[in-house]
């Protein structure tokens, strides 16, 4: 079995505290054709990168029912990344008002259930929250002034448009997820880069 969902799987559920006081699972985002999670942080330079691109993918496609919700699953600990304490998450989002719904995954159990290898790591859901894409947003979340290619706004414009999508699974380029009681680096055995 892999280690990170596959196409054509459902999404697994979640309920995760937000930035926003709320508490958010699937079902909050029922009105939302198509919905993109995604596992992201605080600190990481890929994602901090690449976040004003991927404020543009969201809000580019608001206005086709498409939503977005980051996932916060690092370890906070200080052998990690202190700096992912939900507080740091708090001030982030009043800093940047980006446009999604930013939850904190403490136990780092979704992080699990969706195999989440790297920050950012990208998930496409259908009406039916079945996973259509997986993968990188661009293939240089660290430097965008290098940009030749946005894997996920091409992933949901083909969706959108009822075409099958070219590309739907990339590697997600980013900094590994950071997992409790383990050095920085550490990941999983079972997690491995996806295979194209």
């Amino acid at each position: 079995m892999s280690f990170t969902l596959q196409l054509g799987q459902q999404a697994p559920d979640f309920s995760l505290p937000a930035t926003d006081g709320l508490t958010y699972s699937l079902a909050d985002f029922a009105d939302s054709d198509t919905l993109v999670v995604f596992f992201t942080c605080n600190h990481c330079p890929y994602v901090v990168g690449s976040d004003e691109v991927t404020r543009a993918t969201a809000e580019r496609f608001a206005s086709r029912g498409v939503r977005f919700v980051g996932i916060n699953s690092n370890s906070n600990s200080v052998a990690t990344k202190p700096l992912d304490a939900f507080e740091h998450m708090e001030t982030r989002m009043r800093t940047n008002k980006f446009p999604w719904v930013y939850v904190r995954d403490d136990s780092q159990a979704v992080a699990k259930a969706y195999g989440a290898l790297r920050t950012p790591h990208f998930y496409v859901l259908d009406r039916d929250r079945k996973l259509i894409y997986t993968g990188r947003g661009v293939d240089y979340p660290r430097d965008t002034t290098l940009i030749t290619v946005n894997n996920l706004e091409d992933a949901l414009h083909e969706h959108l448009s009822g075409r099958p999508i070219t590309v739907p699974l990339t590697n997600p380029i980013g900094c590994n997820i950071k997992w409790d009681g383990q050095d920085e680096h550490w990941m999983p055995i079972e997690a491995c880069d996806l295979v194209l």
